[in-house]
C-alpha cells in the first residue's frame, strides 16, 4: 500500500444516524480547522440530488456542529452523492466516476456490518481497493469467532495496516490525556505498579436509560456496547507500559501487550444488572435479560501489575452520568497516627462530562491533634475546547496515522478477555433506576474497599 495522505474520502451510510450527529460535522472541522480539500463522496440508498444532500449536511452542522458559513460553503463545493445499493455494480462504477482522479482513497463504512463483507468485495471488484484506506466502525464482530471471521473477510481485499477500526474512545482528549500525564511526569513511574497500586476503578454511569435505542441495545448490551472496547482500551492506556519510539506502532504494540496480559473474566467475578422498566422500552423483548449495566473484576497477568485488582462498571439509569478512574494507593505500612483512615492516596482521571486530573492527599487538620482531613489537587478543562472525537479519527484516517484506531491483535485480545462471560453469562438481576446497579455489584470489592462513586463534577 502507498503512504501519504489520502486523496478523497468516502463514506458509505450517508443519509444514516451516525453520519448525521457525527460524521458531518468532523468533515466541517476537518476543513476549518486542517483545510481539507479533497473529493468527499457520500453513498446510499435514497435518491437524494446533490442539493438534498447539501440542505441535509446544512441541517446537521446546525442540529450538530458549530455552524458557520463560510465552512460550510466550502463542504459543499467538496461534497458530492451517489446514490445506490451496496449490491449493485453500477453503484460502484458511479462511485469511481465521482472520484475522478483521486488513486489514494480512504472508504468509511459508517454501516452496520452485516454489509461491510459486500461492499469491501464491490470496491475490489471495481478496483478501489488499490492503494485505498477503510476505516470501519464497531461493533467489530459479536464475540471472539466472529470478530475473526470479519478479519478475514476484511483481509481478502485490504491489507491489515490499510484497515482502521473506529473505537471513538480513543480520539477522545481525556482519555488521550491519560497516556500523556503518565509518560510526561517521571514521578508517577516509580509509584505506578502492583508494589504501591492497590486497586483500579473505571466507572462509566449514565444517568439515562435506553431511550430510542431499544433494538440495537437488546442485541448488543452493556458488556459489548461499551465495555469491550470503551473501557478495555481506558484500562490498557492506564496500565501500558511505556512505548519505545516514534513509529504509529509503538503505542499499540505496549497497549496489545498489555491487553494480552489481563485474564479472561471468571463469570463469578461479574454482575450483570436490569433497570426496573427496561423491558417495557420499545423494541426491547418482554423476557429479555439482556444487562444495562455490568461490574467486573478482573487481573493482568504482567510482571507490573500482577495480584492488583480492577474493578470496572457501567450502566444506565445510575445516580449521575460521569466516567472515572480512581487508581488508589496502598495505605502506608503502619499507622503514624492514633487515627485509621478511611482512603488512601489515589489519582482520579475525569474523562467526563468535564475533564480533569486530580491526586487525593491526607494533610493535617488545623489545631492542636494529629489527626488530618482528605483533599484533593485539581486541574481541570473546559470540554468546549476539545476537538470532537471523529473530527480527529478521521483527520487520522486520512494521513493513515494508525494509532488511534484498534488492530487486529488487540481487537482479538479485547475479546478474549470477555468470551467466558458472553459463553456462561451470570445471571441478570433487577436494580431500581438511580441506584448504584444491584447489590451483587458492592460483593465484587473485598471488605476492605468499596466502589468509588463519581462526584456531580470534577470540582464538586
Amino acid at each position: 500500500m502507498s503512504v501519504g495522505q489520502s486523496d478523497a474520502l468516502v463514506f458509505f451510510g450517508a443519509t444514516g444516524d451516525l453520519a448525521y450527529k457525527q460524521i458531518f460535522p468532523a468533515l466541517a472541522g476537518l476543513v476549518k480547522d486542517e483545510g481539507v480539500e479533497i473529493p468527499i463522496v457520500g453513498i446510499a440508498l435514497p435518491a437524494w440530488t446533490q442539493e438534498k444532500f447539501c440542505a441535509h449536511a446544512c441541517d446537521s452542522l446546525k442540529a450538530h456542529g458549530s455552524f458557520d458559513e463560510a465552512t460550510f460553503q466550502k463542504l459543499c463545493r467538496l461534497l458530492q452523492y451517489v446514490n445506490g445499493d451496496y449490491s449493485d455494480p453500477g453503484t460502484f462504477q458511479r462511485l469511481k466516476q465521482a472520484l475522478g482522479s483521486a488513486r489514494r482513497p480512504l472508504h468509511y463504512l459508517a454501516i452496520p456490518p452485516s454489509l461491510f463483507p459486500v461492499v469491501v468485495g464491490s470496491l475490489a471488484k471495481a478496483g478501489l481497493n488499490v492503494n485505498a484506506r477503510l476505516v470501519v466502525e464497531k461493533p467489530f464482530g459479536r464475540d471472539r469467532a466472529s470478530a475473526a471471521a470479519l478479519n478475514t473477510t476484511l483481509h481478502e481485499f485490504f491489507p491489515e495496516d490499510a484497515i482502521f477500526r473506529i473505537d471513538h474512545y480513543l480520539g477522545k482528549e481525556p482519555v488521550q490525556n491519560i497516556v500523556y500525564t503518565r509518560f510526561a511526569n517521571s514521578a508517577l513511574e516509580p509509584i505506578w505498579n502492583r508494589t504501591y497500586v492497590k486497586s483500579i476503578q473505571i466507572t462509566m454511569a449514565e444517568a439515562f436509560g435506553v431511550d430510542d435505542r431499544g433494538s440495537f441495545y437488546d442485541a448488543t448490551g452493556a458488556l459489548r456496547d461499551v465495555v469491550q472496547n470503551h473501557m478495555l482500551q481506558v484500562l490498557a492506556n492506564l496500565m501500558m507500559d511505556p512505548p519505545t519510539g516514534e513509529d504509529h506502532d509503538a503505542r499499540q504494540d505496549q497497549k496489545a501487550a498489555l491487553l494480552k496480559a489481563v485474564c479472561p473474566l471468571d463469570p463469578a467475578n461479574v454482575a450483570r444488572g436490569q433497570y426496573d422498566g427496561y423491558r417495557s422500552v420499545p423494541g426491547v423483548k418482554p423476557d429479555s435479560t439482556v444487562e444495562t449495566f455490568v461490574a467486573l473484576k478482573l487481573y493482568v497477568d504482567s510482571w507490573r501489575w500482577a495480584g492488583t485488582p480492577v474493578y470496572i462498571r457501567a450502566g444506565k439509569k445510575l445516580p449521575a452520568t460521569a466516567t472515572e478512574v480512581i487508581v488508589e494507593y496502598k495505605p502506608t505500612p503502619r499507622a503514624t497516627f492514633a487515627e485509621k483512615l478511611p482512603y488512601s492516596g489515589y489519582m482520579r482521571f475525569r474523562l467526563g462530562p468535564d475533564v480533569g486530573v486530580a491526586m487525593g492527599l491526607r494533610v493535617k487538620r488545623p489545631g492542636e491533634q494529629m489527626v488530618g482531613q482528605d483533599v484533593e489537587l485539581v486541574l481541570t478543562e473546559q470540554a468546549a475546547s476539545l476537538v470532537p472525537p471523529y473530527e480527529r479519527l478521521l483527520g487520522g484516517a486520512l494521513r493513515g496515522d494508525r494509532e488511534l484506531f484498534g488492530r487486529e491483535d488487540i481487537v482479538d485480545a479485547q475479546w478474549r478477555v470477555v468470551q467466558p462471560v458472553l459463553d456462561r453469562p451470570p445471571a441478570c438481576e433487577t436494580y431500581a433506576p438511580g441506584t448504584w446497579g444491584p447489590k451483587s455489584a458492592a460483593a465484587l470489592i473485598g471488605s476492605d474497599d468499596s466502589w468509588r462513586d463519581p462526584k456531580l463534577s470534577v470540582t464538586g
